[in-house]
């Protein structure tokens, strides 16, 4: 299993980013063909010092081919337009191997 992580700085705005995330971004997000599960965590506090960071999501796959379809597909460009037109200079994106331990 592999999954794409989004990692968002702390939003001028909290309260607009929050309705564009939930009302628009997420919608976009849940129609990507062969997502398994998303999950969306706000961060809270940081063992140590102010966290840098509002919000991480996870969004998970089979496999990076069906995440890379997912990322070609229209509903994965039309999420991809969005979170750069209203989180571009907040969002970090990479991808992981979930390792089950």
């Amino acid at each position: 299993m592999v999954k794409l992580i989004a990692l968002y700085k702390t939003p001028e705005n909290v309260q607009e980013f929050d309705s564009h995330y939930n009302d628009i971004h997420t919608p976009l997000v849940k129609k990507w063909p062969g997502l398994k599960k998303l999950e969306v965590s706000k961060i809270y506090g940081a063992p140590i010092g102010e966290p840098k960071h509002y919000l991480v999501a996870e969004m998970y796959f089979d496999d990076q081919d069906s995440l890379q379809k997912a990322l070609a597909s229209p509903e994965g460009k039309a999420a991809a337009r969005d979170v750069m037109q209203f989180a571009g200079q907040l969002v970090t994106m990479f991808y992981a191997e979930v390792k089950e331990t």
